[in-house]
């Protein structure tokens, strides 16, 4: 085979393995995001706590920008974690905030600050926190496909909210 066959049959290789990878990239993106991206609440129905009692403001407050990512491994303990974001400026006190499902599970926030594009992981198992992880304690799995991740500040306004994948 002369040089200039193989120059030839070299560049069109290239040539589809881009396509073929870039078409798998867009597909997959193209995918994921329809999946991931945060639920949007239509309705101020009342959301219960598990005490039958209603949560004080359903409301989505979207004057801070906090937002829960993603929620990865769901119904697997030891895979579990929830990762809430903070995009804005400045400093966000997560104290005493809490992260609720719809079955009324409720994790507490101890002292922990994020800053600008800071993030926090929520595992569901034991562990020790650090300044970026923090651990839920539950012996059994706590989030299922098709149900929200709530995200509550102090005072009981909902920040967040992402539909579990």
């Amino acid at each position: 085979m002369d040089r200039r066959k193989l120059i030839q049959y070299l560049l069109l290789n290239v040539f589809v393995s881009a396509s073929v990878t870039g078409g798998i990239l867009f597909w997959y993106d193209r995918n994921y995001r329809a999946i991931s991206q945060p639920a949007v609440i239509q309705q101020a129905a009342p959301v219960s706590n598990g005490n039958s009692a209603p949560e004080s403001n359903i409301d989505l407050q979207t004057d801070i920008p906090v937002k829960i990512s993603s929620v990865v491994g769901s119904g697997v303990l030891t895979s579990e974690v929830v990762i809430i974001k903070f995009e804005g400026e400045g400093e966000l006190d997560l104290t005493s905030w809490q992260l609720k499902d719809d079955n009324g599970n409720t994790f507490t926030f101890p002292k922990v600050t994020l800053y600008p594009n800071g993030a926090v992981q929520v595992h569901t198992n034991t562990g020790t926190d650090t300044v970026i992880d923090l651990y839920w304690g539950t012996g059994d799995a706590v989030w299922d496909s098709g149900e929200n991740a709530r995200l509550f500040d102090s005072q009981g306004n909902l920040r967040a909210v992402y539909r579990v994948p």
